[in-house]
Formats: C-alpha cells, sequence, structure tokens
C-alpha cells in the first residue's frame, strides 16, 4: 500500500491554478499524488471576462485548456463538479465519485452576493464564468434585435450595471464601446441607448484614489454611461430595479456587479465562515485543520490595519505560490511560510486605451495605464504558460 501523500486542490481559479503549477515544479516525481478537480477543462481569466461579456473580445481568448498547462505525470486532473467537502472523514464528494485526501486546497471560486435585494437572483445576470458572458452577449444582441420590431419598447435598449467596482466599472466601460457598433449594425440612434451604473456607496471604485476615480467618471460619462452614486437599488424585477425612493428604471437587461461571497460548498462542510468565506491563519489553513489550505474568493485575510483584503486575482495568485510551498514543507517537515501580501498596484481599464490604475507607488490614467493593464495580462500569460502562451494569447490583449 503506498504511503505516497494525496494532495486534492479543489478548483482551478487563479489560487488553485497556481498552487498546481507550483506543486508541479517543486514536488519530486512520487513525492506526492496531486489531484486537480475543476468543472470545466480549461481556466479561465476573470480579469477579461467584462471584454466577451461587452462582446468587444471572444470568449475564447479568456480561457486556456488546463492540459495545455500542467504536466500529467505530475498531476492528475479529474474534470468534475464537487457536490460536498467532507473534512471529518478527508473525502470530497463529486458528482461521478469521492476523492479522499492527506491534504486539501480548496479554491472553488466565489457566488455573486446580492445582500438580500429582492429579485437580484432571479432576474440579473452575472460576469462569472465563460458561459455567463455567452449569455449577457447574445442577450445585448437580441436587446437590439427586439427593439427594431418593438420600437416603442424603450426599455429594450436600457442597460443596468449595478455596482461601480472594477467589475461593472471595466463592464460598463467595454459596453459604452461597443453601443456604437451595435447602432450601425441594426441602424439605431445611438441617442435611444441608456447605459446606467448603480453604486450604493458614496462613490466609484469604493477605496480607489479619488482623482483617479474622478477621471474615470468623466471618461465614462463621456462615452454615455449615467452614474447614480451613494443610490442603492431596492428591488430587481422582470421589468427593471427600484432604486433610491422608488424611482423606477425600466430595462430588459440588469448586470449586477455588486459583491462577491464565498461559497456555499464551505459553509456545509462546517467551516466556521463569513460570508461564506473562511478566516485562515496566518499559513492559509483553515481553523484546526492543519491538513485544509483555503485560497482566493473563499479564504478571508486581514491587512495590518484590519481590514479584509479585498479577493483579487493579485492575491489568490500570491496565496497559491505561498499554499504550494507549505504543502511541500509540510511533507518534507519543513517549517511554513507566512502569507504576506505585496501589492504589485491596481489598473481598472474604462475601454479601448483608456484605464486608471495605481503602481509602483504612482498614479497612471489614459493611453499609458491601458498599456500597463495589457503588462499585467501578458505578466500572467507569461507566469502560468510560459512564451508559448504568450504568444498564442498576448495578441488578444
Amino acid at each position: 500500500m503506498s504511503n505516497i501523500p494525496k494532495i486534492v486542490i479543489l478548483g482551478a481559479g487563479y489560487g488553485g491554478i497556481l498552487t498546481a503549477l507550483r506543486l508541479q515544479k517543486e514536488l519530486n516525481y512520487n513525492e506526492a499524488d496531486v489531484t486537480l478537480v475543476n468543472k470545466h477543462d480549461y481556466h479561465y481569466f476573470t480579469t477579461h471576462l467584462h471584454m466577451p461579456a461587452a462582446g468587444t473580445d471572444n470568449p475564447e481568448n479568456a480561457r486556456v485548456g488546463i492540459s495545455k498547462l500542467i504536466d500529467e505525470f505530475k498531476i492528475d486532473f479529474v474534470k468534475s463538479t464537487v457536490v460536498q467537502i467532507r473534512p471529518q472523514d478527508k473525502k470530497v464528494i463529486l458528482e461521478d465519485g469521492t476523492l479522499s485526501y492527506d491534504y486539501l486546497v480548496i479554491g472553488v471560486g466565489g457566488e455573486p452576493e446580492t445582500f438580500g435585494i429582492p429579485g437580484m437572483i432571479e432576474n440579473a445576470m452575472n460576469i462569472r464564468s465563460i458561459n455567463s458572458v455567452r449569455l449577457i452577449r447574445e442577450h445585448i444582441e437580441y436587446q437590439f434585435a427586439r427593439y427594431k420590431r418593438e420600437p416603442h419598447r424603450t426599455d429594450y435598449l436600457t442597460f443596468v450595471v449595478g455596482g461601480a467596482g472594477f467589475t461593472g466599472i471595466e463592464f460598463i466601460g467595454e459596453l459604452a464601446d461597443r453601443i456604437p457598433e451595435l447602432c450601425k449594425q441594426f441602424d439605431i440612434d445611438p441617442a435611444n441607448v441608456k447605459l446606467y451604473n448603480i453604486e450604493a456607496a458614496p462613490t466609484a471604485l469604493p477605496g480607489f484614489d479619488p482623482e483617479l476615480v474622478e477621471y474615470a467618471m468623466e471618461v465614462l460619462s463621456k462615452k454615455g454611461v449615467t452614474f447614480k452614486i451613494g443610490t442603492a437599488i431596492k428591488e430587481c424585477t422582470p421589468d427593471g430595479v427600484i432604486v433610491g425612493e422608488g424611482e423606477e428604471i425600466r430595462s430588459q437587461t440588469v448586470i449586477w456587479t455588486g459583491g462577491i461571497r464565498g461559497n456555499r460548498l464551505i459553509e456545509e462542510a462546517g467551516f466556521e465562515t463569513m460570508r461564506g468565506r473562511v478566516k485562515v491563519d496566518e499559513f492559509l489553513r483553515a481553523p484546526g485543520h492543519e491538513n485544509i489550505y483555503i485560497v482566493g474568493d473563499n479564504s478571508l485575510m486581514f491587512n495590518p490595519e484590519g481590514r479584509p483584503y479585498p479577493p483579487t486575482a493579485q492575491i489568490a495568485m500570491q496565496q497559491g505560490v505561498t499554499c504550494a510551498h507549505n504543502l511541500v514543507a509540510s511533507i518534507r517537515n519543513q517549517p511554513l511560510k507566512g502569507f504576506e501580501f505585496k501589492n504589485k498596484g491596481t489598473v481598472a481599464s474604462l475601454g479601448k486605451g483608456e484605464a486608471i490604475g495605481i503602481a509602483f507607488g504612482k498614479k497612471y490614467k489614459g493611453r499609458f495605464a491601458a498599456l500597463l493593464k495589457i503588462a499585467i495580462d501578458l505578466r500572467y500569460l507569461f507566469i502560468i504558460g510560459g512564451i508559448p502562451l504568450v504568444l498564442r494569447k498576448g495578441k488578444f490583449l
């Protein structure tokens, strides 16, 4: 009977895929059995999804096959959906089988957080996966076609984006760029199209530099975006949204980008959670479980000021690297390494050729910030797939 430890990684998002790739690099052959579980046979770039959602890029450019990233002699890939996590039995129940583990890495991704807004789950769409952005793109195009048949239905050409965080701002910037093309294609006056970005917080891009936020809102306003900041969505209905003190915005297209929570699988597994996230220890382990690591949207970590780190791709990637290091250290009975987040900067796209960002301690906006965004994306492609992936995917950025 083999005594080789079994490592199971759930999810091939930013945290999971970086954990797998680092283990692949650092483990010796036969030092551990590593299994990566993901419901799709591809890894997708969530930071790129706003483009295919708006129709300014092909969804294929936002994903890469997992088989092209991993060494199948070192990592077993299982395409399946996780049904249940059973820490007490050291087992994971899949839709088509069961896996046992000695070490578990949980990175199953987040779910939309609707903050209890009535109708939001039932009536809004989300930018969360390749399939979801395909649906949004096709839905938007369909509204233009419907309007040609029923020109009195202005709600067909009214688009509401709930949430003015990074995803909401990046998506509405791309959508504003796409509108003139769709109007030309369907022979519609662009003045008939309405774009709303609604945010309950007192500012767009909460927590971002105020000067850059002002620039972003100015750029997007010129592209036709109407902002309703400090205005909560009270209800989402099949006919639109109710905002503020009862104002109704009639729309057949509501895209919700207002928040992400952890995952119900983690709550159901019995871990102590806050909005579906587990407050991990300094080594990224679940409290009371020295053999279970949690990364990405499923983990909760606090900065030195006591505020939770936002669940970004950047932090998930760094967690993946630390997680792999600690798994190898555990197997070899070596000391674990505490996780330290190194903020390399943040850039938000505002559509073609426009962006805002903070990197290397400086503020950037406009064309240079847009180029910086491309550089960040290229760096990620290089990290996970080397020069071949950069050459294959880089030209689409």
